[in-house]
C-alpha cells in the first residue's frame, strides 16, 4: 500500500528530551512530516547525530531537506553549564551557528529554542526588545548562541521560553517535577524555595507554539526574529510544591518556605518573566492551567496507588 507521508518536513534537534519529545509529537501528530535526532538516548526511535560532528549534521539536512529545523537540544542545567563550560558552548553556541548556517543553505526556517535566563530578572515583564544581561554561564551560553543564529541565518527565530514541565520519563527531567518525592514524602519537612519568581511552562504549549509559528512562516516570510512565550501563573517553587500537593490531595504542611536569595549554584535571576504579547498578536499560544499540567505530568510517579485509582476510575 502507498503509505501518505504528509509533504511538509520537520527537522527537530534534541527529540529525546523533555521539551524534544512533545515538538516531535505535535508536528507527528498535526500532518507534518517529522524527523527527530538525538544523541545518547536516540536509537531505536529517532536518527543519532552529534550535533557538533558538522559533516553528520549536514548531511541529515541535505538528504531529508527540511522546510523548518527546531533546535531544542542543549546544555540547560545552569550548574552543569558552570562546572563544563567549553562542552556547553560548542552546543550551545558553535552547534547552534552551524545548524543556522546549514538552515540557511537550504532555505529551512530555523527555530532556536532560548530562555528567559538571558535577563537579569531587575525589571520584568521583558520583551523581545528588552535588553539582555544574563547573570549565568547558561544565560550568557543561549544569548551567544541566540547571535550566532540570527548572524548565520537572518531569517530564523529565536524562542524564549522559561521553567518547562510535562510528561517526564523521570522526574530529574524537570526543575518543576523533581519536587514531586519531596511533596510526596510528607514525614520529613523540606526546605523550598520562595524567592525566585517563576513561570512554569508546558511542554505541549511550546511544541503547539513551535508549530504554529512554523505554519504561520509557510504562509508569511517575515514571521521571524526573537519571540517570548510562557505560561502566566506567577509561582515560586513553594507554591509550585503546594499546588502539586493540593492537586493530588497531599499534605504540604511539611513544605517550608524560604524567602533569602539561593547561595550555592548558578545565580538566578528573581524575576525573569516574558511579555509574550508579539505571539498573541499573530494569534498564536496556548497554555494549560499549571494545575491540569502537572496533575496529567505526575499521576504516573504517585506512590500511592490507591488514590490513582479513586480519580482515574
Amino acid at each position: 500500500e502507498d503509505v501518505d507521508i504528509p509533504s511538509r518536513r520537520v527537522l527537530i534537534t534534541g527529540a529525546t528530551g523533555l521539551l524534544g519529545r512533545a515538538v516531535f509529537k505535535e508536528f507527528n501528530e498535526n500532518n507534518w512530516n517529522a524527523v527527530g535526532c538525538g544523541y545518547r538516548r536516540a536509537q531505536p526511535r529517532f536518527e543519532q547525530i552529534n550535533l557538533l560532528d558538522s559533516i553528520a549534521v549536514h548531511d541529515i539536512i541535505h538528504d531529508f531537506q527540511p522546510h523548518v529545523i527546531v533546535h531544542c537540544a542543549a546544555e540547560r542545567r545552569p550548574d552543569v553549564v558552570e562546572s563544563q563550560p567549553d562542552a556547553a558552548s560548542q552546543l550551545n553556541v558553535a552547534a547552534s551557528g552551524n545548524l543556522a548556517r546549514e538552515a540557511a543553505g537550504i532555505g529551512a526556517f530555523l527555530i532556536y529554542i532560548s530562555t528567559d535566563y538571558v535577563f537579569d530578572g531587575t525589571s520584568p515583564p521583558y520583551k523581545e526588545t528588552d535588553v539582555p544581561n544574563p547573570l549565568n554561564l547558561y544565560g550568557k551560553t543561549k544569548l551567544e548562541g541566540e547571535k550566532a543564529v540570527l548572524e548565520n541565518n537572518e531569517d530564523a527565530a529565536v524562542l524564549r521560553i522559561p521553567v518547562l514541565y510535562g510528561e517526564v520519563e523521570r522526574l530529574e527531567e524537570s526543575a518543576v517535577t523533581v519536587m514531586f518525592d519531596k511533596v510526596q514524602f510528607s514525614n520529613k519537612s523540606a526546605n523550598m524555595d520562595h524567592w525566585q519568581q517563576r513561570f512554569p511552562t508546558n511542554v505541549k504549549d511550546v511544541a503547539t507554539v513551535c508549530r504554529q509559528l512554523a505554519e504561520k512562516r509557510m504562509l508569511d516570510p517575515s514571521v521571524k526574529g526573537t519571540f517570548h512565550w510562557s505560561g502566566n501563573e506567577q509561582m515560586t517553587k513553594y507554591e509550585m510544591a503546594c499546588a502539586i500537593a493540593d492537586a493530588f490531595n497531599l499534605p504540604s504542611s511539611h513544605l517550608r518556605p524560604i524567602t533569602d536569595c539561593p547561595v550555592v549554584g548558578a545565580l538566578r535571576p528573581r524575576n525573569a518573566q516574558l511579555d509574550c504579547s508579539k505571539l498573541e498578536m499573530l494569534g498564536i499560544g496556548q497554555r494549560t492551567p499549571f494545575r491540569a499540567g502537572i496533575k496529567e505530568s505526575l499521576w504516573p510517579f504517585l506512590v500511592d496507588k490507591r488514590w490513582r485509582q479513586t480519580v482515574f476510575h
